[in-house]
């Protein structure tokens, strides 16, 4: 008996989650930040392409939980929850948060490393120990995880493929 795998794709501003033996992917890391939660017992995993810091960037009201790192952890964590995990039993794996324009240096332009200080202090905030990490650096990553052997791929533009 073969098990079909199935990758499911997370786009920019997005999360979703997956349950062995399927896959969960994202690409276009630019400054954005991929968080992957995951239990290790129930072998399930979410995946949240962070593009923005913190939630008072925003335009309206109505604004996108996924998009930023203080209202999209929280908000994966609580889809992971309605899928009968425990958040004390979440681990996390993040990686982006590239430097993609190397000219200034005010915060309008640290758009990476604001992404990446963002998604650690939220995931302390929530108790989510940080397993592993692939953060900074000027290359754009697209990165793929496995809730099965909790394995995270990552492909980084010119630098190839490395797993943590």
């Amino acid at each position: 008996m073969s098990t079909m795998k199935t990758v499911i794709r997370v786009g920019i501003a997005d999360m979703n989650i997956v349950n062995m033996p399927n896959t969960i992917r994202t690409s276009g890391l630019g400054s954005c930040v991929g968080v992957v939660l995951y239990d290790e017992v129930k072998k399930i995993a979410g995946l949240l392409h962070v593009m923005l810091p913190d939630s008072s960037l925003g335009r309206s009201d109505n604004i996108n939980l996924a998009k930023f790192a203080d209202t999209g952890i929280y908000a994966l964590m609580e889809l992971l929850k309605a899928e009968g995990v425990r958040p004390l039993s979440l681990k996390a794996k993040i990686a982006g948060g590239a430097q993609m324009f190397q000219f200034g240096t005010s915060d309008s332009i640290r758009i990476g490393p604001r992404n990446v200080e963002a998604v650690k202090k939220e995931l302390a905030r929530l108790s989510i120990p940080i397993i592993a990490e692939d953060t900074g650096g000027s290359s754009g990553r697209t990165i793929e995880f496995d809730p099965a052997t909790k394995m995270l791929s990552i492909r980084t533009v010119n630098a190839g493929i490395r797993e943590i």
